[in-house]
C-alpha cells in the first residue's frame, strides 16, 4: 500500500500542472489583456540608437535593458569581453524543485545595422512610428497612442531593431509581466544572455563563452532572432547555416590606362576576374569546383522532412522577381542544405557619367560562403584558392611588388575569414518535442520545421562549448526589411510573439 501514495500524489501533481496550462485561446487572451501596457516601453527601447560600429551607443542600451529585466525579477551582470559587455540575466523558476529543473538559455541581441536616414520614410529611424498600409500600397503613418484603443494585426511599427533583434526582447518582457499578473508559474530556471556586437560578427563571443562558461551553464538554448517561414505559420529552425568570406583582387597595369593606347595589349583585371568567378559555376547556379559539395547526402527521410515545409515557388518567384531558379537541389529547401558560393559584390574603375576609357588597374569581387555543418569552411576556401591556382594565378595576401610584377603575369590578391559556423539539431529528439507541443498549444497547430534556415547566428561557441542542442524560435514577419531601410514589425506577429513565449514558459 505504501507504493500507491507516492504514485497518487505524483499523479495529482501531474493533473494539476496540467490544470495550471492555459488553451491556445487561453494564452491569445492573455496576451491581448497586457499587450497594452508593453507599447511605451517598447517605443523608448528603439528609441535607443544601438550600432555596435559607434562606441557610444551600446551603454545606453545595455543600462536600460538591466533595469528592465532587474523589474521583471531577473539578476543581471555585465559579462565583460575584450570589445563590448554582454548581458546576462538570471532567473529561478516559480516551482518547487521536486526533480531537477531545467535550466533554458536564450541568444538574442541588443545591437543593430547602421542606418541611413535619408533611406527611410520617416525622419528618424531611430524615432519608431506606427504605419498603416493603403491600398495603393503606400504606408500612412498613425497616432502611436492609438495602440491603447485599437488594433489591426497588419498594422508595422517602423524603427531600427524592431525586428532584429528588440522586438523579441520586448515580447519576452511582456511575457513575463503578464505572467507575474496572471499568477503563472516560470517552470524552468532561465538564462538570457543579450549580445551587443551580433551585427558585427560577435567578434568576442567565442571567448567570453569559454571564460564564463560556469555562468552560461544550461539544458538546452533557444535562439530568439530572425523571421519566420513565408507563410509566417509558427515556425521553428533546427539549424543555420555559418559564412565565411573572401575578397578576391585581381591586378592589371600599375595604374589606370587608357583603353585607346592600351586596348588589346594590357591586360584588363576586370574580364579575368569575371572569367575567373564565371568558371566557378555551371548555367544551373551549381559550383563546379571539385568536391565542394562533398560529404553531403539528401536521405529519402530528410527530403521528406524538407518537402513538408509549405514553401510556394510561385510566390517567391513574385518577391525575387525571378522567372526561374537556380538548380542546387530540387528545391528551395534542398538547395539550403548545400554550401552556397555567392558573390556579394563587385568593383572595378567606375560607371555612369564617371565611367572613362581606361583599362582598370585592378577589379575587386566579394564572396560569401554559407556553410552547413557537413563542411569543413578552411576546405572550401582552400577548394577555392586550388581552383584560382590551376587558372594559372599566382595568389598574394598583400598588393603585388614591383619585383612580383615584373615575374608573374597572373596575380591575384585573396582574403579570407570564418566568421560563423553553422549548426544543426536533428528533429524528433525530446527538446524538439517539447518544444513542439508548446508551440501546438500556443497557435493550435504544429509548426512549420526547417531544417536549415539559409542566414546565420553566432551560436556555436555555446554550443560545442556548453554541449547542448538548439533549437530557432523565429517569430517576426519574414518581410521585414532586415539589415534594410525601413525595417518593420508586423502588430500580429508582435502578439503572437508574446503568446509563444507565455506558452514556452508555462509548457
Amino acid at each position: 500500500m505504501r507504493l500507491i501514495y507516492p504514485f497518487l500524489f505524483c499523479l495529482t501533481l501531474a493533473k494539476s500542472l496540467l490544470a495550471q496550462q492555459p488553451n491556445s485561446q487561453q494564452l491569445q487572451a492573455i496576451t491581448q489583456r497586457h499587450v497594452r501596457a508593453s507599447y511605451a516601453d517598447f517605443q523608448a527601447m528603439l528609441s535607443l540608437p544601438n550600432n555596435a560600429h559607434i562606441g557610444g551607443h551600446l551603454a545606453p542600451n545595455l543600462t536600460w535593458l538591466t533595469r528592465a529585466f532587474e523589474q521583471a525579477g531577473f539578476r543581471v551582470t555585465q559579462l565583460p569581453t575584450r570589445t563590448q559587455a554582454l548581458l546576462l540575466a538570471e532567473k529561478q523558476a516559480d516551482v518547487p524543485p521536486t526533480t531537477p529543473l531545467k535550466t533554458l538559455l536564450f541568444y538574442m541581441h541588443m545591437d543593430g545595422q547602421p542606418v541611413d536616414p535619408a533611406q527611410w520614410q520617416q525622419p528618424n529611424p531611430y524615432s519608431p512610428v506606427l504605419k498603416q498600409k493603403e491600398p495603393d500600397g503606400t504606408w500612412k503613418t498613425l497616432d502611436w497612442q492609438i495602440l491603447q484603443t485599437g488594433y489591426d494585426p497588419e498594422w508595422r511599427i517602423f524603427g531600427r531593431s524592431s525586428s532584429d533583434d528588440k522586438g523579441q526582447i520586448m515580447m519576452l518582457l511582456t511575457a513575463l509581466n503578464a505572467m507575474k499578473q496572471e499568477k503563472m508559474a516560470q517552470r524552468y530556471n532561465l538564462k538570457i544572455i543579450l549580445d551587443s556586437e551580433e551585427e558585427i560578427g560577435s567578434p568576442s563571443l567565442a571567448e567570453a563563452v569559454k571564460t564564463h562558461q560556469d555562468k552560461l551553464k544550461a539544458d538546452f538554448l533557444m535562439v530568439m532572432d530572425g523571421g519566420r517561414h513565408l507563410s509566417n505559420r509558427p515556425t521553428l529552425a533546427y539549424g543555420c547555416r555559418g559564412i565565411a568570406n573572401m575578397t578576391l583582387t585581381t591586378f592589371g597595369p600599375r595604374g589606370p590606362q587608357h583603353s585607346g593606347h592600351y586596348g588589346n595589349y594590357t591586360p584588363n583585371p576586370a574580364l579575368r576576374l569575371a572569367q575567373l568567378l564565371a568558371g566557378m559555376k555551371d548555367d544551373d547556379g551549381r559550383v563546379t569546383i571539385p568536391g565542394y559539395y562533398d560529404g553531403i547526402t539528401i536521405s529519402p527521410a530528410v527530403a521528406k522532412v524538407l518537402a513538408t515545409v509549405p514553401d510556394d515557388p510561385a510566390q517567391i518567384a513574385r518577391i525575387t522577381g525571378m522567372a526561374q531558379p537556380d538548380h542546387v537541389g530540387s528545391n528551395y529547401q534542398e538547395a539550403l542544405q548545400y554550401p552556397s558560393l555567392n558573390i556579394r559584390g563587385l568593383q572595378s574603375a567606375a560607371v555612369g557619367k564617371q565611367a572613362g576609357t581606361v583599362i582598370p588597374d585592378r577589379a575587386v569581387a566579394e564572396l560569401d560562403l554559407r556553410l552547413v555543418p557537413e563542411s569543413d569552411p578552411n576546405r572550401l576556401i582552400a577548394l577555392v584558392r586550388q581552383h584560382i591556382e590551376k587558372k594559372g594565378y599566382t595568389i598574394l595576401d598583400h598588393d603585388p611588388t614591383e619585383a612580383e610584377r615584373a615575374a608573374h603575369p597572373r596575380l591575384i590578391r585573396v582574403d579570407s575569414e570564418v566568421s560563423m559556423l553553422p549548426f544543426r539539431t536533428e528533429l524528433g529528439g525530446p527538446e524538439d518535442q517539447w518544444l513542439t507541443g508548446a508551440m501546438r498549444r500556443a497557435f493550435g497547430q504544429d509548426p512549420v520545421k526547417i531544417r536549415m534556415m539559409g542566414g546565420s547566428v553566432p551560436i556555436v561557441p555555446f554550443l560545442r562549448t556548453l554541449n547542448i542542442p538548439a533549437i530557432h524560435v523565429p517569430m517576426v514577419n519574414l518581410d521585414n526589411n532586415q539589415h534594410a531601410p525601413n525595417e518593420n514589425l508586423r502588430l500580429g506577429n508582435y502578439l503572437d510573439g508574446i503568446t509563444t513565449w507565455l506558452a514556452i514558459l508555462t509548457n
